[in-house]
């Protein structure tokens, strides 16, 4: 069995962003020679997330919004305090929160050198806490 993992940075824009790396997941599959296994995509922040929905604009955006309202906003979380091992203020509990409900991986298996996928799903890393370079790990296993 064949194992290739590629570390993928990317400079996000934006405090919230959904940035569609689909076709960066797709190309990676397809160049790597592996005609039948799993593609593990992973973030490597606790920050950020990652999701599978329909990739259209204002579906983007719904997604966005309802992140923001589900976890608002507010300093009267247990992590806004100061942290010492940093030196400094935590003031960036919802993003954390918002996180944990995205959650950080997901998989989908390669059959004759192609990822599996449903017509209408786009892959999505999301910021949470941005701007800043982040990176995600795309692990492509099989024969």
């Amino acid at each position: 069995m064949k194992s290739i993992i590629h570390r993928i940075v990317i400079q996000t824009q934006h405090e919230i962003e959904l940035i569609n790396i689909t076709e960066n997941v797709h190309k990676l599959v397809e160049a790597s020679d592996i005609k039948s296994g799993t593609a593990f995509i992973v973030s490597l922040h606790t920050t950020t997330g990652l999701t599978v929905n329909e990739g259209l604009p204002d579906l983007e955006m719904d997604i966005s919004n309802i992140i923001q309202k589900l976890v608002p906003d507010d300093n009267h979380y247990n992590h806004a305090r100061y942290l010492p091992s940093d030196g400094q203020m935590a003031v960036n509990a919802s993003s954390h929160l918002r996180g944990a409900l995205l959650g950080f991986q997901f998989f989908f298996p390669i059959e004759n050198g192609k990822l599996v996928t449903g017509s209408r799903q786009t892959m999505y890393f999301v910021e949470l806490d941005g701007p800043q370079y982040r990176t995600y790990v795309v692990q492509i296993s099989g024969e």
